[in-house]
């Protein structure tokens, strides 16, 4: 089901005349917004700049599996894309949202990446959530020479000209969850995932780093998305002789998962679980009873003291209610809408081109933190946050790296990881 979203907010004269001089105006033109351009590029772009708007895509699981998390971050996406409108858009321009559903499912997701990038000529696209969504859109956005903006923490040993990564890579997350067992004296760690693309690379990462840290990998177990029969694999995890989990399951099977840990007599002091897709939206999901003082491994929570944070979370619970909270994910979406605004801005263009040589040290002042773009592999420098969930159901930071981590998604800065990519 499509839904498409106008925003249309009145511009003002001298907005609009800025707007009209750079972008161009009159007939429909490639996405730098000059005639003589979209006739060179053959019709490459259908992109229309040519009005007082531009369209933009938001392409997330709103049913299936993910639609348990997914559902926030395009709440996340709507509310950065109605600040942008009310603070005068982008290049004068209001931003006209074409909202798709992915299902759950990545073939789904690429049908709905090509929809929206020449049926609808959006300028980006905004979303997807498991690396199978994103690998099953990548050669869908290099074909078409479009950009999509990816959220999610994922298994790194990517990048793509045509996408902007603004979760966690490897050395962002997964690496400072392992660093932190280590340091907690963990030597026997069972790893449980789903049985996709981001469990199984991030594992094969894990096992590279256990081996060259004197960590034993005792068992490694995976269940299809969206499983909830964990009885069996939590006998194995029981005994195997664990002193620690590094949990990689996605979606509502965590709900199960969690469940059974607890039905199993297993508890957070002496087998603790380090989850790297459990944020604060999952939590309210699977019972704050069954989860309590369990880890997760990201680079923002609701909790993060700034002034951008307190800002935000202010904002979604405005928009959205007390009760709904905020999350790594969708900090991350709501990033992503910022960081391609100053991009096109600092561009002075939608070409996918002019933003792809302007991204290199684009910093926008997010929720979790100063953010900056590295041009060259199109990840962002974060901060890698361990945290232990709390009673209140929010997430509270026990660790945190020392400032923000300079994106290395093929772990060139890792010895042990020769090989891997």
């Amino acid at each position: 089901m499509t839904r498409t979203r106008t925003r249309a907010l009145a511009l003002p004269a001298v907005a609009l005349t800025v707007a009209l001089a750079v972008a161009g105006c009159g007939s429909r033109t490639d996405a730098s917004g000059d005639p003589a351009a979209a006739s060179a590029s053959a019709g490459a772009s259908c992109v229309d700049t040519s009005g007082d708007s531009v369209k933009i895509g938001f392409l997330n699981s709103l049913s299936g599996t993910m639609a348990i998390s997914e559902q926030t971050v395009r709440d996340a996406l709507d509310l950065a894309a109605e600040e942008i409108n009310a603070s005068g858009g982008v290049l004068g321009k209001q931003l006209e949202v074409v909202g798709e559903d992915g299902a759950s499912e990545p073939t789904v997701f690429a049908e709905k990446a090509e929809k929206l990038i020449s049926s609808d000529c959006v300028a980006a696209v905004f979303g997807g959530w498991t690396s199978s969504s994103r690998k099953a859109m990548l050669p869908v956005f290099e074909s078409k020479n479009s950009l999509l903006f990816y959220p999610v923490q994922y298994e790194g040993l990517e990048s793509s000209p045509n996408i902007f990564y603004t979760g966690a890579t490897t050395n962002q997350q997964i690496v400072p969850g392992m660093d932190y067992l280590k340091e907690q004296g963990k030597t026997k760690v069972f790893l449980v995932g789903s049985d996709y693309v981001f469990p199984r690379t991030a594992n094969k990462i894990i096992n590279a780093y256990a081996e060259a840290n004197g960590i034993e990998i005792v068992g490694e177990e995976y269940a299809p998305l969206g499983h909830t029969d964990f009885s069996t694999i939590v006998n194995k995890l029981k005994g195997s002789g664990a002193d620690a989990v590094f949990n990689t399951l996605n979606g509502d099977s965590n709900v199960a998962f969690f469940k059974e840990y607890k039905n199993a007599g297993l508890g957070k002091d002496a087998l603790p679980v380090v989850s790297v897709s459990i944020a604060e939206e999952e939590v309210g999901g699977i019972g704050v009873e069954n989860i309590e003082g369990q880890l997760t491994a990201w680079n923002y929570y609701q909790t993060v003291e700034s002034a951008e944070n307190s800002t935000f979370v202010a904002a979604f619970k405005a928009a959205y209610g007390a009760d709904r909270v905020t999350s790594d994910p969708m900090e991350a979406a709501y990033t992503s809408l910022h960081l391609w605004k100053l991009m096109v801005e600092k561009a002075k263009s939608f070409d996918v081109a002019a933003i792809q040589d302007a991204a290199d040290g684009v910093t926008f002042d997010a929720p979790e933190g100063t953010v900056t773009v590295n041009g060259e592999n199109h990840h962002i420098a974060k901060t890698a946050l361990i945290g232990k969930i709390g009673a209140d159901g929010l997430i509270h930071t026990e660790w945190s790296s020392d400032g923000a981590i300079e994106p290395d998604p093929f772990l060139k800065g890792y010895d042990w990881a020769t090989g891997l990519s």
